[in-house]
């Protein structure tokens, strides 16, 4: 037996046998091996690269839409249901000097409690549109009316979705649990989630008019950033406080695995699923105009720009970079100084969308 036979033979063997082990690790050491994935038996050719981690996915999963989920900050609500499970987490102001999060999940269908689940605001849809999510969310708020109710919209909500009226879709989705109290309590799950899309009508496929196969462009192997030299800070601790004062969120490098762990409030945010920390390969804070509307508060991002500014952390350093995105369904695209787009490491990436004028710190 020839050495790319043996080669099949094992990774084979271990897919079938022990799919615990990572089907990531396996496909790349094939394609390291043997000269690339054109050349992968057909067990293993059942797998593509996902488009928001740049891991081996199977295609079926990778065709699936993904949820974008809304999840609140708040101290008394914390640890959120299937957090961990967000491959791009974006956390942005709220009225009240209150962060909220929306987690964007790609392999949802299994999981059995999502939540807990706040409300919505306008400024979020395109971050989820970008990903042609299905939008979860328990209402939301007045200025979020025209879009939220747009047809090109898939959304499952809890309660009317746009705070003073909207109806309802889907909102037999959600649960609501005696461990914490109102607002905090409300959920939903993956079987929710289904059979609300089937009565809904909503596609649970990638929608080929709508999705965009191009967003993040990942490294061939490790980017460690050293090839901007001293362009590229030292970033072991990354301090949100500034930006986010309520939950003054930050992340921390860890060297052995080369991820960076998240705290709210001062302590680790996990996953009450599982019990993680959240952790990421890619930390983006992303510098975004802003305005108050009115008296109580509620803020506005433009979320749509080709001007403005922020900073990309990976493997414990940072370089200053620029962000475009033209319109609802497009991706942000980022570039470092010399104008080239920026290169992330594979696994998950957080994104905190900062208001203009409020300022990240990282040592």
């Amino acid at each position: 037996m020839n050495r790319k036979k043996i080669i099949s033979v094992v990774i084979c063997a271990a897919l079938a046998f022990c799919m615990a082990a990572s089907p990531s690790r396996l496909l790349s050491a094939y394609a390291a091996e043997d000269g690339g994935i054109s050349t992968l038996p057909i067990e293993i050719a059942q797998y593509q690269r996902s488009v928001y981690t740049n891991e081996w996915i199977p295609i079926q999963a990778a065709s699936t839409r993904p949820i974008a989920v809304m999840m609140p900050t708040d101290k008394s609500a914390q640890p959120s249901y299937g957090i961990s499970h967000a491959k791009v987490l974006y956390e942005i102001m709220e009225e009240g000097e209150i962060s909220r999060q929306m987690a964007v999940i790609d392999d949802w269908v299994q999981l059995p409690q999502i939540g807990n689940i706040r409300s919505c605001r306008a400024y979020y849809i395109p971050e989820a549109t970008e990903w042609d999510a299905i939008l979860i969310h328990f209402g939301g708020v007045v200025y979020m009316k025209d879009r939220i109710t747009a047809s090109d919209i898939n959304n499952i909500s809890g309660t009317s979705q746009y705070g003073v009226g909207g109806g309802a879709p889907g909102s037999s989705a959600f649960f609501r649990t005696a461990d914490k109290k109102a607002p905090h309590n409300a959920y939903t799950s993956a079987s929710g989630i289904l059979n609300a899309c089937g009565a809904l009508g909503y596609d649970i496929g990638l929608r080929p008019e709508h999705y965009n196969a191009k967003h993040f462009t990942f490294a061939e192997g490790v980017n460690t950033l050293e090839q901007y030299g001293a362009a590229a800070a030292v970033a072991n601790v990354i301090d949100l406080s500034q930006i986010f004062p309520y939950t003054r969120s930050s992340l921390a490098y860890n060297p052995a695995d080369g991820l960076y762990y998240k705290s709210l409030h001062g302590n680790a945010q996990t996953d009450a699923l599982n019990g993680e920390q959240l952790k990421f390969a890619n930390v983006i804070v992303q510098n975004t105009k802003w305005t108050r509307l009115d008296a109580k508060g509620y803020l506005s991002f433009q979320n749509c720009d080709t001007t403005e500014d922020g900073y990309y952390f990976t493997k414990g350093r940072c370089i200053h970079v620029t962000w475009q995105k033209t319109d609802d369904y497009a991706p942000t695209v980022y570039y470092d100084d010399s104008g080239s787009e920026i290169q992330l490491n594979e696994g998950k990436t957080y994104i905190a969308i900062a208001q203009k004028g409020r300022n990240v710190i990282y040592q």
